[in-house]
């Protein structure tokens, strides 16, 4: 039997909060004066963790939910907010024991992009219910529609990660110069995972070549030490030729390239063509 929460008129109930980053990295608060210990993940003590009332419905509404004071505990460094260390975390929100440690999960959800305002970061919440907005049903393109070595697309991704150290810097322009097996043509739209330096563990995007340099989707503000260790995952275009010339996976190609475009509605044949002439209406 489920435990009936607040029914006393002492209670030995805390708010805990649990933030589960995209790079692994879990950080749990809690408002109690001690930490607490559960769930495999240390709960530090946020007495000034001030959580508003969360709404809970039973239709497909999205449940809402904020916590003031989370974002500036001093396990939470400036530095990482600022880089996007937290967006699009994980979020747990529930209630702890603080004698027992039975526990309960009330509300689920993620931290959408992380805006700073006169020295405050701030986060929105979006519930577990906001992905039934999201339409399931998939939509022609002549490319693919999978992400590369993703579900669908079926490739192993270790076939084509490649350690790569940086050999030169760009920041200005986003661009760094890496020492790595795999040409950098080969590289473009794909992605670079940092293993050193102040950017260890996020992921950024090659979204162009400049010779043997990369073009990143976002500036390198801070200086990476010399010889600061990478890992690049080869870039697909995603056409059907390329799928088939250079990966041989046609096989699991997620896309309609032979498919007429809305175009196809308005031509019309040709008088003397023989039936091969086609014109667009106008």
């Amino acid at each position: 039997m489920s435990r009936v929460w607040f029914s006393g008129a002492l209670e030995t109930v805390a708010t805990f909060w649990r933030v589960l980053r995209r790079d692994g990295v879990a950080l749990g608060f809690a408002t109690h004066d001690r930490d607490l210990w559960f769930d495999g993940v240390l709960h530090r003590a946020a007495p000034g963790l001030t959580p508003s009332a969360i709404r809970r419905s039973a239709d497909l509404q999205p449940d809402s939910a904020e916590v003031e004071g989370a974002l500036s505990h001093a396990a939470i460094a400036t530095a990482d907010l600022r880089l996007g260390r937290y967006d699009g975390a994980r979020i747990l929100i529930g209630l702890v024991d603080w004698e027992t440690l039975e526990r309960a999960v009330i509300y689920r959800g993620t931290i959408g992009a992380v805006a700073e305002e006169a020295g405050r970061f701030t986060a929105e919440l979006a519930s577990r219910k906001a992905e039934l907005q999201r339409d399931p049903v998939p939509r022609t393109s002549p490319t693919c529609r999978a992400e590369f070595c993703g579900p669908g697309c079926a490739l192993s991704g270790a076939a084509f990660d490649h350690p790569a150290v940086l050999a030169e810097q760009d920041g200005a322009d986003g661009g760094v110069t890496l020492t790595c097996a795999a040409p950098a043509a080969a590289l473009l739209g794909g992605t670079l995972r940092w293993i050193d330096g102040p950017y260890a563990g996020l992921p950024m995007g090659v979204a162009g070549v400049a010779g043997e340099a990369l073009i990143l989707d976002r500036p390198l503000d801070l200086p990476l030490p010399p010889g600061a260790r990478a890992v690049v995952r080869e870039g697909c275009d995603r056409t059907l030729a390329t799928c088939a010339a250079r990966f041989g996976n046609v096989v699991n190609f997620q896309g309609e390239p032979f498919l007429p475009g809305n175009d196809s509605v308005g031509r019309y044949a040709i008088p003397g063509s023989g039936g091969a002439g086609l014109g667009l209406g106008k």
